[in-house]
């Protein structure tokens, strides 16, 4: 009992000031775009676990363990690190490397849309979500799967903390590695559909932001209008007919493929200030 505590307390020491400085500023586990980043979030997570099961076990043998001799032999505390634990760091990281490369050539090939995120805080649930915010079946498997095997190998650490690394199947790796592998799959086939981020309106001027708007089309409530593209931003702009008022249902098409539908619900009206 008394290891297992302390292995909690010094998992909260690692994870602690990383949680700490993902919520204040997680620029570094964000992609291109600026929205969280799946491959590298879980390839962090894991890295955490990994580094916190050797620095627990190097505590537990220096004190309880008696010293060096708990190291050695092929049943040691470290025996299933090379054919357990570094495959299943490593799908993660593969993930990570290779999706960062594909993305990085279909962008510049223009192939593939990537607009910036909107400002604010970076919500969780763009773990799991597409570029438009919609839950990417793809993405919540790689999430929720490797969450379970991480969850599994820190209660069987935590069950036993002298007995070292857990003795899991050597096919665990699978857990991490399939869905690592669909992920890359998914990042490689994923078309380039137009993105909506925003919408403004000042008059009678409809403003549309987001990325893939090559010879765009756009409609409003189902009715097309002349859009026309911000050379600077890449930004379209429309003007709505008298009839139209928010809120508005805005969709743009680019090369055959259809942007999510955005809604846009009119500008925001600012709070009134309380008494007279």
């Amino acid at each position: 009992m008394a290891s297992a505590l302390c292995a909690l307390l010094l998992l909260a020491a690692l994870a602690g000031p990383i949680c700490l400085r993902l919520r204040t500023g997680p620029a570094f586990v964000t992609g291109r775009d600026g929205r969280l980043s799946t491959s590298t979030a879980l390839a962090l997570a894991w890295t955490v676990i990994l580094v916190w099961l050797l620095l627990a076990i190097l505590g537990y043998g220096l004190t309880a363990g008696g010293g060096a001799k708990y190291f050695t032999g092929s049943d040691g505390p470290l025996s299933t690190l090379t054919t357990v634990y570094l495959p299943l760091l490593g799908g993660p990281y593969v993930a990570l490397i290779a999706a960062k490369a594909v993305v990085g050539l279909r962008v510049e090939r223009g192939s593939l849309a990537k607009p910036a995120a909107p400002s604010g805080r970076r919500p969780l649930r763009e773990l799991i979500a597409n570029d438009s915010g919609r839950t990417d079946l793809v993405d919540l498997q790689y999430v929720a799967l490797s969450a379970v095997t991480m969850l599994y190998v820190v209660l069987f650490f935590l069950a036993d903390v002298g007995a070292g690394l857990p003795r899991l199947p050597e096919e665990i790796w699978a857990l991490t590695g399939a869905p690592a592998g669909a992920y890359l799959v998914n990042k490689m086939a994923t078309r380039a559909n137009p993105v909506i981020t925003g919408a403004s309106l000042s008059g009678d001027r409809l403003t549309v932001e987001g990325g893939g708007f090559t010879d765009a089309r756009l409609t409003v409530d189902d009715t097309p209008l002349e859009a026309r593209p911000d050379p600077l931003t890449g930004a379209l702009t429309a003007t709505l007919p008298p009839t139209a008022k928010p809120p508005l249902t805005v969709v743009v098409t680019s090369r055959g493929l259809r942007s999510d539908p955005y809604r846009y619900e009119g500008p925001a009206i600012p709070a009134q200030p309380a008494g007279g």
